[in-house]
């Protein structure tokens, strides 16, 4: 295992000086699944080493060693973090555990929370999805950015200190975007031009979108009230769904129904305008998916003019250049 860590630091080392030139100290340093060691992952958060496991624990004499190997590589002490998720669906086998630390981390020049141990499961900033932020970094000047499934808007947040004109980030989790708001007052960003909406997504994209509004309603019980927003389309829409999750408005389902959160995305950007999507399912072929967001968008009277594909960086490597996160630029 430490070998192959090695190898793999090593391979990183021109990685790690572009990023570090772009102010960037959140990184992935070992991919296991494509490196040699499947269900291993390390990862730096600025002042925050996280090694995570997804099939077997490692034990702490381990964790140590991984430690020191990467602080002796980066020349740097880092406060260590070890998640063991190789319980059901993933999760934390010490799930009740919450840690007081929390850090700041950099990347592409914007700060960001950061904290390996808090209420959820993931990390708070998703170091695959870097190629979707620096995009946004470099295309969201000037314009109204929507950020669905926005977490802890890392995206809302690059795009507003990229000089977007105007930003709303939507989220069902009041903590996710409690967060993002840290991230925002960290950047030290105009309340003026970044907002946060706590909402089903279902609710607030077919609002935005001009959509109506269907609820499944048990016998007996009274529809659940939601927040208002008003119709509205913007100039680039930024789209990354869960796997799967399910509310009274809807389900979200990558595998078998991605129009369902395709289709209020598209109507919600505006003629001209871009989408960016994101499937991150592993078994969902790139071609496959892609023929699907054609396809919806077709029948939505938005029909896609050109597509441009984001891959993951150079820290996320995969061998066949099939990457579990799909990622694509719609020009509509």
């Amino acid at each position: 295992m430490l070998d192959l860590i090695q190898t793999a630091l090593r391979h990183r080392g021109p990685l790690l000086q572009a990023l570090e030139a772009e102010n960037s100290d959140c990184y992935r340093l070992f991919h296991g699944v494509n490196e040699g060691f499947p269900g291993l992952t390390v990862d730096r958060y600025g002042p925050q080493l996280l090694i995570q496991t997804f099939h077997e624990s490692i034990t702490d004499e381990q964790v140590s060693a991984i430690q020191q190997q990467v602080e002796a590589s980066l020349g740097c002490t880092l406060e260590c973090v070890y998640n063991d998720r190789s319980s059901a669906n993933s999760r934390r086998r010490d799930d009740f555990k919450v840690d007081h630390w929390q850090g700041v981390a950099h990347e592409l020049g914007i700060r960001y929370r950061v904290k390996a141990k808090h209420e959820g499961q993931d990390p708070l900033l998703f170091l695959d999805m870097r190629a979707g932020r620096r995009w946004i970094q470099q295309h969201a000047a000037g314009k109204s950015v929507l950020n669905l499934f926005s977490y802890t808007c890392g995206v809302g947040v690059v795009a507003a200190a990229a000089g977007a004109k105007r930003v709303l980030n939507v989220d069902f989790s009041t903590r996710s975007l409690d967060i993002g708001r840290q991230n925002a007052q960290l950047n030290a960003l105009d309340a003026a031009q970044i907002s946060f909406f706590q909402s089903d997504f279902f609710t607030a994209a077919k609002q935005l979108a001009g959509l109506p509004i269907k609820q499944r309603v048990g016998r007996g019980r009274k529809p659940k009230p939601f927040p208002r927003i008003d119709a509205e389309q913007f100039d680039l829409v930024f789209l990354d769904p869960p796997r799967w999750a399910k509310s009274a408005f809807g389900t979200v389902d990558l595998i078998r129904d991605y129009p369902s959160v395709l289709k209020p995305a598209l109507l919600a950007t505006r003629p001209g305008g871009q989408l960016v999507c994101a499937n991150n399912v592993a078994s969902v072929g790139y071609d496959e998916w892609l023929d699907i967001l054609h396809r919806c968008a077709l029948k939505a009277g938005r029909p896609i003019n050109q597509v441009t594909r984001l891959e993951p960086e150079a820290d996320f490597p995969s061998p066949d250049g099939q990457f579990p996160l799909k990622l694509v630029v719609l020009q509509l």
